[in-house]
């Protein structure tokens, strides 16, 4: 069955998803609260034998009470502790202390895809199933896992690898026998959220790498799973579930609990990550945006990168709204999420007939009632009748539950996008006596256009580093099958006692573990390739139109997506046949990064200029404020062999003039590298000032190469 298919149904009832909350610090209300601090592991005085007890010394400088929470060693060097903001003061005037910064709290940006992605057997020569591919292993930060699904059998698989320095951490219902040569790492971080919202309820969840979420269990399948047949929920999207590296080995390390996930928490999962030795880290969290050194996410992920790791980070829930983005830093991998569909319920259909149709905030007497909250709803008002819903605040599947005091729907419900929704709301609040039914059409499949990019995707320009373009790419986030917990429902409300083994749910989360899985297979076939080849290989053989020649659309406006909305545009799986990837050097922009993420000191050099547009970054992001000249330098290596390339410049204006010198590019050998130089001549005279979008293409006439382009008026 094709993996393009989607859940469809005829769209009469409106509900869509909450907006991912931003940063949130938070303190215990007693003036305590949890502060990182960073250490210059070079300045230990020559007293102390050990890090730990350097840090510990300085502790209790300003602290004869606060305990150590974290010390770390990979991450970062330093460690985390609770302290009041006059001793966090105090702490920062010692020697080799380089910031104390206050801990952040992130949350979750919450089978059909492999075959839709090109991952069918005629690909199998692309991507080998013995060897080296048997030896990747993809660290999942989340919620933890549920390792009696079957996407974690260990059927088939050899030994662990030898490289693997990880271990299964006992606790709360479970135990280091549940790992396997499938689940080969299980680790659980709580310190840090323990520190702030005390002991974890184990009534409610388990201190322990077990998954009572979902989260976990279906991004960790999404990126790894083993093969398992007959995968569906109730019926939907039958088929055989499987990961995008299905051979590949998982690592779990669970940092997210019901009150969120902390970075003390999260800095500590990935320090022990990198000693335990994964080749590509997948975290489906994030929110909002900070400066990279304020970011734990992007310093942890810096390390990691320098570790030969890729990072691969969900770009957020909150689209369709401009430079909404999360975990922009330009080496972590962002993912936005591109859509194929729209309705999960499986129970007793509607009548045969058309039903009384009303708007929500007509049939409440709450301020918020076109919302569908909880208790919102007057239910002489709505009983027997279709209800609107508007988009906001509250789960989906809550706002088809409050119908019943009683996605996988507990009601007949489905979502629609917003210029659909503006129609149907306009028909039901003018019409006198307005009818509506929904229909169920079960599993669709070869749905055309497919994919588009998901009105929840959050979108660019990079608000902190604006000539980085991201998000670098989109891949599926919306109706994804995967494996699910065994301690909650689909809809993961408490009402619902239905227990499944898979789910489908949606969001940038869904998106990530497909980089992830698909970043390992091509590990496993280029283990020499460095975070920042595997990303550009990704991102410039990522496909840009449909199979018509026409370009990928947006659903939010049903017009052509940017990349400020899809990066380099939607991935598929044939990277590593094709030439040209983009190797990233470790000077120039990196240089001015603060220690705390560098973690060692730089010399720059005095006779030079340094920029961002030093990066060796396979997407262009122009910001100009004036009449100009702007030039970029980028070097590409040849993967593919001997051959002629030759350029193609695309732009959808005429007011900025791109040329690239040179125009051809000739590789006589693999792994050779060649460089050309992109420049932009603005005429601020002629120029509207909108944004406007373009491409850099270089072809042998088989294989294509490129690159976007976006260029703002700042």
């Amino acid at each position: 069955m094709s993996s393009s298919s989607f859940l469809s149904s005829a769209a009469f009832f409106t509900i869509l998803l909450v907006l991912h909350p931003g940063f949130c610090h938070v303190s215990d209300g007693a003036q305590h609260a949890t502060y990182i601090v960073h250490m210059a592991q070079s300045q230990m005085p020559s007293g102390f034998d050990l890090h730990s007890l350097w840090y510990d010394s300085s502790l209790r400088t300003v602290s004869q009470s606060a305990q150590l929470l974290y010390t770390y060693a990979n991450a970062i060097h330093g460690f985390s502790t609770r302290l009041t903001p006059e001793e966090a003061d105090s702490l920062m005037t010692l020697p080799g202390v380089i910031s104390v910064l206050p801990e952040h709290r992130y949350e979750l940006h919450t089978t059909r895809t492999p075959l839709f992605l090109g991952l069918d057997v005629h690909n199998a020569d692309l991507f080998p199933e013995t060897g080296s591919s048997l030896d990747v292993v993809v660290g999942v930060l989340d919620t933890g896992v549920w390792p009696e699904s079957k996407s974690f059998s260990d059927v088939g698989l050899g030994p662990i690898p030898s490289t693997w320095r990880g271990g299964c951490e006992a606790g709360t219902n479970f135990t280091a026998s549940l790992c396997n040569r499938k689940l080969i790492g299980a680790r659980f971080f709580a310190r840090g959220y323990e520190a702030t919202m005390g002991p974890v309820d184990e009534s409610k969840e388990s201190r322990s790498p077990r998954d009572d979420d979902g989260h976990g269990t279906h991004t960790s399948s999404t990126a790894a799973g083993s093969v398992v047949e007959g995968a569906s929920l109730f019926g939907f999207a039958s088929g055989a579930a499987r990961g995008m590296a299905r051979r590949a080995r998982v690592a779990v390390y669970k940092v997210c609990w019901e009150g969120g996930c902390f970075s003390s928490d999260i800095l500590a999962a990935i320090d022990k990550a990198i000693d335990d030795n994964v080749n590509v880290l997948s975290m489906s969290l994030g929110g909002g945006t900070s400066d990279y050194y304020r970011d734990s996410v992007a310093i942890g992920a810096f390390a990691a990168m320098e570790r030969g790791i890729l990072v691969s980070c969900s770009a957020g829930n909150s689209g369709p709204s401009s430079s909404t983005l999360s975990n922009v830093a330009p080496w972590i991998t962002t993912v936005g999420a591109n859509y194929s569909g729209v309705s999960l319920f499986k129970g007793d259909p509607l009548p045969d007939k058309m039903l009384p149709f009303v708007y929500a905030g007509n049939a409440s007497n709450a301020a918020n009632g076109n919302l569908c909250g909880p208790g919102t709803l007057i239910p002489e008002r709505v009983k027997g009748k279709i209800v609107m819903c508007d988009r906001g605040v509250n789960a989906r599947v809550q706002k088809g539950e409050v119908e019943l005091v009683a996605d996988a729907h507990l009601l007949p419900a489905t979502a629609v996008g917003e210029k659909a929704g503006d129609i149907i709301r306009h028909y039901v609040l003018t019409d006198p006596n307005p009818t509506a039914s929904v229909l169920i059409r079960g599993t669709v499949v070869n749905v055309q256009p497919s994919p588009v990019v998901a009105a929840f995707s959050s979108r660019g320009p990079n608000s902190i580093t604006p000539d980085i373009l991201k998000p670098d790419l989109i891949a599926p986030g919306v109706n994804i099958l995967a494996g699910w917990t065994g301690s909650k429902g689909p809809t993961g409300l408490a009402s619902d006692a239905r227990r499944v083994e898979f789910n489908i749910i949606s969001g940038t989360s869904m998106s990530c573990p497909h980089v992830s899985g698909l970043a390992a297979l091509l590990k496993s076939v280029h283990p020499e390739w460095s975070p920042a080849a595997i990303r550009s290989a990704l991102m410039t053989t990522a496909y840009k139109t449909y199979k018509d020649g026409k370009p990928i659309l947006d659903v939010t406006t049903g017009k052509p997506s940017t990349p400020f909305e899809h990066g380099g545009t939607a991935l598929m799986a044939t990277a590593s046949d094709q030439s040209g990837t983009y190797l990233r050097s470790n000077d120039g922009g990196l240089l001015r990064l603060p220690l705390s993420v560098s973690r060692r000191n730089y010399t720059c050099d005095p006779s030079k200029s340094y920029s961002v547009a030093d990066l060796n970054y396979p997407s262009f992001a122009v910001n100009v404020d004036g009449s100009g000249v702007f030039k970029y330098t980028r070097t590409v290596t040849s993967v593919g062999g001997a051959g002629s390339y030759s350029v193609k410049v695309n732009s959808e204006t005429t007011e900025v003039k791109i040329s690239v010198e040179p125009a051809v590019l000739n590789f006589k050998e693999i792994n050779e590298k060649k460089s050309y130089t992109v420049t932009f001549t603005v005429n601020s005279s002629k120029a509207s000032r909108s944004n406007s979008f373009g491409s850099i293409e270089w072809s042998d006439g088989k294989h294509v190469v490129a690159s976007p382009v976006a260029i703002s008026w700042t």
